[in-house]
């Protein structure tokens, strides 16, 4: 396998070494620690659950009792529609005036040459 020169000290510091394997002590400790940092993660994720469903809680409750008016009125005075909804759309036709010379600046029009520049 081709190793760049540029790298070879990158090779050599991340390689594998001929060290011993970990002891039971370090394995022991290394599991410990896995233990804490993966508790410390969760208890970190649930507190940002209920941050978050609380916020949510107060941001419903506060749209709900500034709207409570509008519901009131809404249930007071239904629409009168009947239930009919109409539906429709509109294509409207534009003429332009073709006035010869006033097309765009710079264009010629159709059948004329460009004036030079």
């Amino acid at each position: 396998m081709y190793r760049d020169p540029k790298f070879s000290g990158l090779f050599n510091q991340f390689g594998a070494r001929g060290g011993t394997p970990p002891s039971l002590l370090q394995k022991i400790v290394a599991a410990i620690v896995t233990v804490a940092v993966f508790g410390v993660a969760l208890m970190f994720s649930v507190v940002f659950f209920a941050v978050v469903v609380t916020v949510g809680a107060v941001a419903w409750g506060y749209l709900w009792w500034k709207t409570r008016a509008l519901r009131r009125q809404m249930r007071e005075h239904p629409p009168t529609g009947h239930g009919m909804v109409i539906e429709g759309e509109v294509i409207r036709e534009v003429e332009i005036e073709d006035r010869p010379g006033r097309d765009r600046p710079g264009r010629a029009g159709p059948g004329e040459d460009r004036p030079p520049r």
